[in-house]
């Protein structure tokens, strides 16, 4: 394998030299009483100023990197961020029933928004401007990745073109 050089701010490489993952070489530090090769070979943390994206080889845990985007949340906004999703359908029998107009039918959009924890359902005719809200369509939702299994159950329950 071969020794990995260590590397301080700025990306260039330091004088000294760490073991790699197998531990083949020897580490062999440059300089007497050189504290950031202490700290590299001795495992003390990572030299100052120096970050190492929450990666370490001797398990202790690193000095956080502040990576922006390190917790890869697919929808981009993080975890409590608003998002929504709608569908286009057709109610069935009955129509839908809304808190402000009452039931609604024939075609119809839907929009499953999650915001703050919550998720909500409101329905408008296509095309419309106004939404309304679908009576009994709002829970709480603890895992934002849940949205569109829940989007994709209430259009199943909903959308009712033959009856």
């Amino acid at each position: 394998m071969g020794e990995q050089a260590v590397t301080g701010t700025g990306g260039a490489p330091a004088p000294e030299t760490v073991p790699d993952a197998a531990g083949d070489d020897a580490a062999a530090a440059t300089g007497s009483g050189d504290a950031a090769a202490a700290r590299a070979v001795g495992g003390g943390g990572p030299a100052p100023g120096a970050t190492t994206a929450g990666m370490t080889a001797d398990g202790r845990p690193a000095a956080s990197a502040e990576v922006p985007g390190a917790g890869m949340n697919a929808d981009a906004g993080g975890a409590g961020a608003p998002r929504e999703l709608t569908a286009d359908l057709v109610a069935g029998p009955g129509g839908v029933m809304t808190d402000e107009v009452g039931v609604v039918t024939g075609e119809l959009t839907l929009r499953t928004s999650y915001a703050d924890g919550q998720v909500r359902l409101s329905v408008q005719y296509k095309d419309a401007d106004e939404w309304y809200a679908v009576t009994g369509g709002s829970a709480t939702l603890a895992d934002p990745a849940g949205l569109d299994a829940v989007h994709a159950v209430a259009v199943a329950l909903l959308h009712r073109p033959e009856g």
